[in-house]
């Protein structure tokens, strides 16, 4: 059977499962390229593209999962799996795309809270208060990181820390973060986990057995003067949390005190077991 005759009865030039499969040349020459949606045969001389009536399918899925903002290397792995295995991968997805449709929407407001004017409004629903805090020795990890990737670090980092700090005669006092510079998704600071610890040696020693890639070490914490604000576990999500920041800030302004430190994040209390109205943190800058 000659060639012409297997593209007539067979298979389809690219033109025409094209308009079968609603989609462009263009399109199936990328899906093509990105292993997407090969052809079924390529002639070796023209270079001239074939497709199955029945993988239009596959390219009209290819397609709709485009449509939903979907990357490349996802879809790839949606179209290799199978029925309840690919729509697990699309829930998946689609979760992660909601979550961040909803922090999206919640930081277009707080921007138009701060566009329009309105910030000392949304500055009032904080209390800000002051406390000393003594002198204290911490083991602490820091590391560059981005923000999307604070949840996943901080609590995994606080975990190794409090490890160590049992060995090293016990915690002393709340956990927290402290941020050297601007955290976003465009600046990686960096920021710093912190446990304090009753046995300086001890956690010294303890230290010196981690892998040096975490970057734990024990430094002594001087005493300070703290204004803080303290939020919920819903108001610890960003942006949420830049408006508290920004509280305190406007507050130490107004009461022409100057900062004596970087700002953190103070965990006082049990994460898991908060509710989303729960206390949890105090979003503090050092002052004096």
């Amino acid at each position: 059977m000659t060639e012409d005759v297997l593209v007539n009865e067979e298979l389809l030039t690219i033109g025409a499962f094209a308009a079968r499969a609603r989609l462009s040349p263009k399109a199936l020459r990328l899906y093509d390229r990105l292993g997407l949606l090969a052809p079924a045969h390529v002639d070796e001389v023209s270079g001239y593209r074939y497709y199955r009536a029945d993988q239009a399918e596959r390219a009209r899925l290819v397609a709709l999962l485009r449509q939903l903002d979907m990357p490349l290397a996802r879809i790839a792995e949606v179209v290799a799996a199978e029925g309840s295995a690919a729509a697990g991968l699309l829930d998946a997805y689609w979760a992660d795309t909601e979550a961040r449709f909803a922090s999206q929407r919640t930081l277009a407001e707080y921007l138009r809270g701060r566009l329009s004017g309105r910030s000392s409004e949304m500055y009032g629903k904080f209390v800000i208060e002051t406390v000393e805090v003594p002198e204290r020795v911490v083991l602490t990890e820091k590391r560059h990181t981005l923000a999307d990737e604070l949840p996943v670090w901080i609590p995994a980092a606080l975990g190794r820390l409090e490890e160590g700090a049992r060995e090293a005669g016990g915690i002393t006092g709340a956990p927290f973060v402290v941020y050297y510079a601007a955290v976003s998704n465009e600046s990686d600071g960096p920021a710093e986990s912190c446990v304090p610890v009753a046995d300086a040696d001890a956690a010294r020693a303890w230290a010196e057995g981690q892998p040096r890639a975490r970057g734990i070490q024990v430094r002594v914490e001087p005493a300070q003067r703290l204004a803080y604000a303290r939020i919920t576990k819903a108001q610890v999500a960003h942006p949420q949390i830049l408006a508290a920041f920004e509280a305190v800030e406007a507050w130490i302004t107004e009461q022409g005190l100057s900062y004596d430190g970087p700002c953190r994040e103070i965990y006082f209390a049990d994460w898991d077991a908060a509710g989303p109205e729960d206390a949890v943190c105090d979003v503090a800058f050092p002052v004096r």
